[in-house]
């Protein structure tokens, strides 16, 4: 990795982009000190830091703007929601899925819809975010003023990082948007390797258990790069041709369908279902379903039941699988292999291929799926049953960790190949 890194900066363009994405990530970092007025920060701080909380998530992606509420509080995730929404639209309304097959030109619109969509969700995500300190107490001036200069403050911030992270896609290095939420997560291990310094130190925990923890965390790591980098590859032959007079050999390639690849969305969407009933419910205390789902220690929408473990556990492999068959389109991809006379070897082409694509798909999804609930659930257990605490989002941070930074090395790699750079080859 550092070699690659340092190929690229021998590269005048590359050298600009890598010092452009820099400035940027800067100015990103330094709004995220700039306070928003009106709000009690150590009462967010509190509602944030409750394990399995989606508002934990968010504080994570957002690198703490959250718990401090400033002007990046929201984030990009207004941004994600409108893509992840758009994306499934393209395939439940047929004017946009035929735009999207339109291409440049089509994927250029799509996108402006998604820009607008974003902004909308900015707004929407002003109002909930002001409900919540609303309903936590965390409001310290209540004027009209204070509160229109919030929802401006929280809108204009999500939309100036949609507009800063696409500059950083088409000027500097990697996709924009995910290296914004990849540098908040990694902003917070100096305060996370702090507390458990202190935590060493105090004697809360023990050299044993210390040794345990970073064994664990190696481990993750290790297993989230294999499977990361681990795809099924389905093989399709391709018939000769005659053109010209000329005859082509037929070939062989592959399609690569990667094991994890839908599991952050799959996390996401899975946690977003597990504390939507308790989110609701909050504005309704006094209510016997509120007080079930907080108070029993059977709820399933308790994070520190079995419960809660096994139904969070089967909605993220639910929710892997069923993405992965909305978004791959098995029938698509066995009518473009068969346009190109290719065909799987030993299965006929048509029906039977795109139920042999749809097969291979669920298996792997389903695979796919148990890890990332295995990574997403681990830390939470960890947490229930050791001195470690905090640490919950600690897997799905990971996660996204791992998939930003290979994803970016291979386009400073794809970029060095383009311009017939050969330094890091030879390695």
């Amino acid at each position: 990795m550092l070699s690659t890194l340092r190929n690229a900066w021998k590269v005048p363009e590359l050298r600009r982009r890598i010092i452009f994405t820099l400035v940027m990530v800067a100015i990103f970092r330094m709004g995220n000190f700039i306070p928003v007025p009106g709000v009690d920060t150590k009462k967010l701080i509190a509602l944030s830091s409750q394990s399995g909380s989606l508002f934990g998530l968010y504080d994570i992606m957002s690198g703490g703007a959250f718990s401090k509420f400033t002007i990046f509080a929201l984030g990009v995730i207004p941004y994600i929601n409108a893509s992840i929404i758009m994306q499934l639209l393209t395939i439940a309304i047929p004017p946009l899925e035929q735009l999207q097959k339109e291409g440049e030109i089509g994927r250029k619109k799509i996108q402006q819809y998604t820009r607008y969509a974003a902004v909308l969700f900015g707004v929407l995500g002003s109002f909930t975010t002001y409900a919540i300190i609303l309903k936590a107490n965390a409001l310290t001036d209540n004027s009209k003023l204070t509160i229109f200069l919030m929802f401006l403050s929280l809108t204009t911030g999500s939309t100036f990082l949609m507009w800063l992270g696409e500059k950083i896609t088409v000027r500097g290095i990697g996709n924009g948007v995910s290296l914004l939420i990849f540098v908040n997560i990694v902003s917070r291990f100096p305060n996370s390797a702090m507390q458990v310094i202190t935590m060493f130190k105090s004697g809360n925990i023990t050299p044993v258990a210390l040794v345990g923890f970073i064994v664990t965390v190696v481990a993750l790591f290790v297993a989230v790069v294999t499977v990361y980098l681990a795809e099924r590859r389905i093989p399709i032959q391709y018939a000769g041709k005659t053109v010209g007079g000329k005859v082509y050999k037929g070939q062989s390639s592959h399609i690569p369908i990667n094991i994890n690849s839908t599991g952050i969305i799959a996390i996401i969407f899975a946690m977003a279902f597990m504390q939507f009933p308790t989110t609701i419910g909050q504005f309704f205390p006094q209510s016997k379903i509120y007080k079930f789902m907080a108070g029993s220690s059977y709820s399933p929408f308790r994070t520190d039941t079995w419960a809660y473990a096994v139904l969070y556990f089967v909605l993220i492999i639910f929710f892997t699988w069923f993405y992965a068959q909305v978004t791959f389109k098995p029938d698509e991809m066995a009518e473009n292999i068969h346009k190109s006379s290719g065909f799987i070897p030993g299965i006929r082409p048509g029906e039977q291929t795109a139920r042999h694509i749809e097969r291979v798909l669920a298996r792997v999804s389903v695979l796919g799926g148990t890890f990332a609930a295995i990574i997403a659930v681990t830390p939470n257990i960890v947490q229930g049953h050791t001195q470690f605490k905090d640490i919950y989002f600690a897997g799905t941070g990971l996660l996204i960790l791992v998939g930003v930074a290979l994803d970016t090395l291979r386009q400073i790699e794809s970029q060095l190949v383009m311009r017939h750079y050969q330094g890091f080859l030879s390695e």
